[in-house]
């Protein structure tokens, strides 16, 4: 016989899980033992909440799935943040919350981390809205059905989900798990719906002189970038990659043509979706944030859009397709069609050579992603915290292999340093570095404790400019200033004595070339490299691209 806990951490580990993220509190003491008794998966403790369901969705980037654990109230408000995210992102973690003894609420106590009152299904409720599936136990018979919906239903739909345990249930006997099918076992595309897709995508693309591809941060969650790589090689048209997306789709390939995103575009690739007559959009997302403040969103007859499960046009929608169904479906029938990438070859931008400077000048951000750019190799993932890191990581070419991470559509400053943390863990053959501003780091600078705990070479570059400056350029105040840190010297604080962690300072491009040097070769915890640049030296993408979200968000009200 087994008991709730063992169940729930049997099928954590049948659905691939190696970590679990956790932080104690009394109402899960009991849940966290059982766990640590699985012997496959390990116990990652965390400083925080917020920062455990960031690791989370972190890991979860890496391996496609996460798991944290957290209890009542307390803990899971501070969490429903980063799960928030995850369902923006498209990212399956599996939210646990502990909860009161099951005699307390037919007794009509209060308790201690409750909004005080007699009703304890409150965060049941809440969880719903930012979850797929919220689930919440009351007996332990129904754990292994309860358990088994809640996990299918994150694997299948990519969003979080949500378990609640009782605090006295967790080492309640139920029934052991049965075959891990009934919650692994893909979701299907409906053949004659997923054939009249296909049909009316080669009607669309039939007429059309010069199609473009485009690719939107859904491709990865619904695991539809092989099948987007057959549908390119077969129809030789442009392709060009929305900002959320990058790393989707090789940036080496010879059909790419940079990243779509408005007038802060990369190599050209606005001017080939403008050109374009038909955009196959596969896995798109437009919000005001992708699209300039709603100044660079396809639409009209000229656009299909494939999404997660639907294919959609002027006049049409087939429901319950698979995109990557759809796009290989695509692939094997569609006629090449090479027009745009001609005219690319026309109008393709000349790299622009980086420009060497003195060692000795003042640092600036370009020459940051300079010298950043060729660390970056097949075996690197780059994580680029909300902010100008953004655009300086847009900006790097990557190569073959490389992966390249961006919280997009949630945008919490300072998720990039909680998120290396769990990527890390899930992905222990890649070198990752995470760009991350000071605003940024000052939110979550906690977990770089766990880096040096656990021992990962995580190399973090901070950019020192004193504020907010992404703010700044979206709309400037005094509440944009922040209280400077000594970071390089913080980093080596969470040694506590017998930690690794290393922290340099660079205010010139000699400094941090000998910083960048001493980061990579060291392997047993993480390198801080704090960059001290100006205060007003930002990229002119983030200045453009900040004037039209302020403008979108100034719009006034309509008339009633």
């Amino acid at each position: 016989m087994a008991t709730v806990g063992s169940y729930l951490a049997t099928r954590l580990m049948q659905i691939g899980l190696k970590h679990h993220f956790v932080v104690p509190g009394d109402y899960n003491l009991i849940l966290l033992d059982k766990l640590l008794l699985n012997p496959h998966m390990e116990q990652v403790n965390c400083a925080n909440e917020l920062n455990c369901s960031f690791a989370a969705e972190g890991y979860a980037r890496a391996r496609g799935v996460a798991a944290c654990v957290v209890t009542f109230s307390v803990g899971a408000f501070s969490a429903f943040n980063g799960i928030g995210g995850a369902f923006a992102e498209n990212l399956p973690v599996i939210l646990i919350s502990g909860s009161p003894n099951t005699n307390d609420a037919g007794a009509f106590h209060l308790l201690h981390h409750t909004l005080g009152t007699h009703d304890f299904k409150y965060q049941l409720e809440m969880a719903k809205k930012i979850t797929c599936a919220a689930v919440a136990l009351e007996r332990a018979e129904d754990a292994p059905r309860l358990i088994d919906h809640a996990l299918r239903s994150a694997l299948l739909a990519k969003k979080p989900a949500y378990i609640e345990i009782p605090t006295n249930m967790a080492g309640a006997p139920c029934a052991p798990p049965g075959p891990i099918s009934a919650v692994t076992s893909p979701a299907v595309s409906d053949p004659e719906t997923l054939s009249a897709a296909i049909e009316y995508g080669l009607s669309f693309l039939a007429n059309k002189l010069k199609p473009v591809l485009l690719v939107g941060p859904q491709l990865r969650a619904a695991g539809a970038e092989a099948s987007f790589l057959e549908l390119a090689n077969a129809i030789g048209c442009a392709v060009a990659v929305m900002p959320g997306a990058k790393s989707f789709f090789p940036e080496q390939h010879k059909q790419f043509v940079g990243i779509f995103w408005g007038e802060v575009s990369t190599l050209g690739a606005d001017t080939m979706v403008d050109w374009s007559d038909a955009i196959l959009a596969a896995g798109t997302v437009f919000t005001d944030y992708s699209t300039m403040g709603w100044t660079a969103e396809p639409k009209g007859g000229c656009v299909l859009t494939a999404e997660f499960d639907q294919v959609s046009g002027v006049g049409a929608a087939f429901n319950r397709v698979r995109l990557a169904d759809f796009l290989s479906g695509l692939a094997k029938r569609v006629t090449y069609n090479n027009t745009t990438m001609i005219e690319y070859a026309r109008l393709r931008p000349n790299p622009i050579q980086a420009r060497t400077v003195n060692p000795k000048s003042a640092l600036s951000r370009g020459e940051i992603s300079r010298q950043v750019e060729p660390m970056l190799t097949a075996r690197t993932t780059l994580l680029v915290d909300t902010g100008d890191s953004w655009f300086n990581g847009i900006q790097m070419n990557l190569p073959e292999g490389s992966r390249f991470e961006i919280e997009m559509q949630w945008g919490h400053i300072g998720w990039s340093i909680p998120a290396a943390f769990g990527y890390a863990l899930g992905a222990p053959h890649r070198k990752i570095i995470a760009l991350v501003g000071d605003g940024s780091f000052q939110v979550t600078a906690q977990e770089v404790s766990q880096m040096v705990r656990l021992k990962l070479p995580i190399i973090l570059f901070l950019i020192n400019n004193h504020g907010y400056t992404i703010e700044v350029e979206i709309h400037d105040g005094q509440y944009n200033n922040i209280q400077n840190w000594d970071y390089a010297a913080l980093v080596e604080a969470f040694n506590g004595g017998d930690g690794h962690a290393k922290g340099y300072r660079a205010s010139n491009g000699e400094e941090l070339a000998v910083a960048i040097s001493k980061a990579v070769v060291h392997k047993d915890g993480p390198t801080l490299i704090e960059c001290v640049i100006d205060r007003d030296d930002c990229s002119k993408e983030l200045i453009s691209w900040g004037h039209y979200v302020a403008a979108a968000n100034a719009r006034p009200p309509k008339a009633s």
